[in-house]
């Protein structure tokens, strides 16, 4: 079991993951540096060999994937990821493990936003998504996270071991901070500086697909982690136009007795009864919602036991 691990996911960063390897070999001697390679063509494994890291390869392409990889292949007392661009600063990584080690956290955020993000990323888009995403998921999920889509994170074990990894691909971000609100975990945030990336270094988000992709994300763990809220909303619109629609049918009822628009009346009944079932879902689904977080804290006292053996393996 290492100490500290550094995870550094890569596709295609040849200009500069021979430099985020070896100042991570400076700032931090003692950890143990891996790179997945995700079917990079332009020799980014080779590099990161010859520059000291442990290299190995996640073939199913997408951040999420090499991410469950590292996850599970891996075992540390704290980890330490981060994309293999050299947008962020080596030099904020052990002020973000002290948070884990000595503050019991168990996501350190590396927060871009704060600093020097908005005048480092020259793509308006990107800043206006981080934004909405960051605002989006505080809001639905009350939680403090101030940057939701950063790829500079430090984690404790628990976390790692217990973080059901679904996504596929750079939604995964997302998919870790709304983990942590939902599972009441502790999460910290530490302000780090961010430059934008090296001339002839490009970036493999797509701005538009892949922010669809994150906003799905969004909406599908809302469905999932707050379904009472999620189905309750949905209720009461199909109540609204079930009622908007009802009055003009009681009101000419009122005064001829008659029912001119037999088929909205029937519309506006079947409208009702979707409503109902719509709020009564919620409710069930809402209660499951509350078992499966009562057996989370059960399962994080099992992976809290395997850490100790893994410990004590370590120092005989």
């Amino acid at each position: 079991m290492d100490k500290i691990a550094v995870l550094i996911p890569c596709y295609n960063e040849s200009r500069t993951i021979q430099k985020v390897v070896e100042d991570f070999k400076r700032i931090l001697p003692e950890a143990v540096v891996y790179v997945y390679d995700n079917n990079s063509t332009d020799g980014t494994d080779e590099i990161a060999r010859r520059a000291g890291a442990i290299v190995r390869y996640e073939y199913k392409q997408g951040k999420g994937n090499v991410i469950r990889r590292m996850f599970r292949d891996i075992d540390a007392e704290c980890y330490i990821i981060i994309d293999g661009d050299d947008t962020y600063p080596v030099e904020a990584a052990p002020q973000m493990i002290a948070r884990v080690f000595e503050r019991n956290a168990d996501m350190v955020v590396g927060d871009r936003l704060s600093s020097t993000y908005f005048t480092e990323n020259k793509r308006a888009f990107h800043n206006f998504g981080n934004s909405l995403v960051r605002k989006s998921i505080n809001v639905l999920f009350d939680a403090d996270i101030k940057d939701m889509m950063t790829g500079y994170r430090a984690f404790s074990y628990l976390f790692v071991k217990s973080f059901p990894v679904l996504s596929k691909g750079f939604e995964i971000e997302t998919e870790m901070s709304i983990h942590a609100a939902d599972k009441n975990m502790q999460v910290e945030n530490v302000i780090v500086d961010y430059r934008d990336r090296p001339e002839g270094s490009v970036s493999k988000l797509n701005t538009f697909s892949d922010g669809f992709r994150v906003l799905r994300t969004i909406g599908r763990m809302y469905q999932t982690y707050k379904p009472l809220n999620f189905f309750g909303m949905l209720a009461a619109v199909l109540v609204a136009l079930s009622i908007g629609f009802m009055i003009p049918i009681l009101i000419d009822y009122s005064r001829t007795g008659l029912v001119p628009h037999f088929p909205t009346l029937i519309v506006c009944g079947f409208a009702m009864l979707a409503a109902m079932q719509s709020f009564f879902s919620g409710l069930i689904l809402n209660t499951l919602g509350q078992k499966n977080r009562q057996d989370f804290e059960t399962a994080l006292g099992t992976i809290r036991i395997h850490r100790d053996e893994l410990l004590e393996d370590k120092n005989k």
